[in-house]
């Protein structure tokens, strides 16, 4: 039985990789408006709408870089 490879630890670009979504979609002050309104919906809400997907990509993107190779079985 093979042993599985160890994942390794989450450097600092990891770190703030994972931290930019939290930070944007938590620092309210920053997009509490209105204007400008794409396709009839508010700033506020696009704004949030738009991390859902790239608060996954982030994600995605340090779980490559962390996570060990898989072999084809």
């Amino acid at each position: 039985m093979n042993n599985p490879a160890p994942v390794r630890k989450l450097g600092p670009l990891q770190w703030l990789l994972l931290a930019i979504p939290c930070i944007a979609v938590l620092a309210v002050p920053w997009f509490n408006r209105v204007d400008p309104k794409l396709f009839g919906i508010p700033f506020f809400y696009w704004w949030q709408m738009a991390w859902v997907p790239l608060s996954g990509l982030a994600i995605a993107i340090v779980f490559r870089s962390i996570a060990p190779a898989r072999k084809a079985d």
